[in-house]
């Protein structure tokens, strides 16, 4: 088991930050721990990583106690905090050699981390040349010289523009291939295109833990299409396994499914034969965002 986690308490003076908290991560598997802030999620990751005690139960990474086996814990982790701490002055290569230093690893791992992270194009740069998704690329670097077989990412595209955003996106999920992901967000997309399981979290106590497949199992889909005019409402129902349909305003429609069957490709097609232009064409996942405004409200 990669990370497990067995009745977790963690006390800060008279507040309960964690309260009797267990679950499991395997490998590989990436997993998104979700929950409004205040709700624990930083508190635990700062305990997995053996920044902080947990007051109460234990915690293991790859089978090593946080608390007892502290040091090799440390050495098959690997940790993105939220606030991503780089030294601005320094080189990109020079900053990873210098962290290669500490870890005791290969100066070939370096330049490894930088052709994985596509860091390559900017690593002749100081890292306060760099933009915020560059940034995160060399956290997700350091994160990495170590080859530690699970990787624990504080809200790791946080700030990012769309493009950078899906870049980062794609990383971790290359990542995730092959290790184990833990990662918290405030994203509701990103959780949908990364995650193969949620865990919610909520004033220190877990209130869900599925898999995505599960969530989705008898939910609606909503797909959101911008025409460059308007349409019908009841032109769009003779789409198949429509259950409704709601323009929302100007030409923008919310067109709900009763599939779980990806019914984006189907709208684009069904455009096309009767020469309709899309401005825009995104799928709605209202079962993740519903439940999550359920649990943690």
């Amino acid at each position: 088991m990669s990370i497990k986690v067995e009745n977790i308490t963690k006390i800060y003076g008279s507040q309960k930050a964690l309260n009797n908290i267990s679950f499991e991560v395997k490998k590989p598997e990436i997993v998104g721990f979700l929950g409004p802030n205040g709700a624990g999620k930083s508190t635990m990751m700062k305990i997995l990583t053996t920044f902080i005690n947990a007051s109460e139960g234990e915690a293991s990474v790859n089978g090593y106690n946080v608390n007892t086996q502290t040091k090799n814990a440390q050495q098959s982790v690997g940790y993105l905090p939220e606030h991503n701490p780089l030294y601005l002055e320094l080189y990109v290569r020079e900053y990873l050699n210098f962290n290669a230093n500490v870890y005791k690893v290969s100066k070939t791992r370096v330049e490894d981390v930088i052709e994985l992270t596509g860091l390559a194009p900017e690593a002749h740069k100081t890292i306060g040349q760099l933009s915020k998704g560059y940034r995160q690329r060399v956290g997700l670097a350091n994160a990495l010289l170590h080859n530690p077989d699970v990787l624990i990412l504080d809200e790791p595209t946080t700030g990012l523009d769309p493009n950078q955003l899906v870049d980062i996106r794609n990383l971790i999920k290359t990542i995730g291939k092959e290790k184990t992901v833990f990662l918290s967000t405030h994203i509701m997309q990103e959780v949908e295109a990364m995650c193969d399981r949620v865990i919610i979290i909520n004033k220190g106590e877990i209130v869900a833990n599925k898999k995505l497949t599960e969530l989705r199992e008898g939910q609606s889909q909503i797909v959101i299409v911008e025409f460059d005019y308007r349409v019908e409402e009841a032109f769009l129902n003779k789409l198949s396994h429509v259950s409704h349909v709601k323009n929302t305003h100007g030409f923008i429609y919310e067109i709900t499914f009763s599939t779980t069957e990806d019914m984006r490709s189907h709208v684009f097609d069904f455009a096309h034969d009767n020469e309709l232009k899309i401005l825009q064409l995104n799928q709605k996942n209202a079962s993740l965002e519903s439940l999550f405004r359920e649990l943690t409200s």
